[in-house]
């Protein structure tokens, strides 16, 4: 897989995130490693930053339910309107979703 269908990969995995519902940076990695041979949660993390805001950019959190740097007001408020699960500190993680969950 080439930079470019990782990142491609990324995006339409996050798309697919249910509302309501977050991975963490390295599920979305696990989930792509092994049709990518890459399972890196800060690379996710770089391309959600990069590239991340035409897809549900608030659903990716870190492993500690930590929102986006820079982007937890409106994250939280998107996910509040989403009915997802959140703490003082971010998202409950009970609201984790795996692809193999499906939509």
């Amino acid at each position: 897989m080439t930079p470019e269908e990782y990142v491609e990969a990324v995006l339409d995995l996050v798309e697919r995130i249910p509302p309501g519902r977050v991975m963490s940076y390295g599920a979305v990695a696990d989930a792509l490693a092994e049709r990518s041979g890459r399972a890196s949660a800060r690379l996710v993390g770089s391309i959600m930053a990069r590239h991340g805001g035409g897809v549900p950019w608030h659903r990716v959190v870190n492993s500690a339910g930590r929102l986006p740097p820079g982007h937890e007001v409106e994250a939280r408020a998107r996910l509040r309107a989403e009915g997802c699960p959140l703490r003082p500190s971010g998202v409950d993680m009970a609201a984790a979703w795996s692809p193999e969950e499906g939509v």
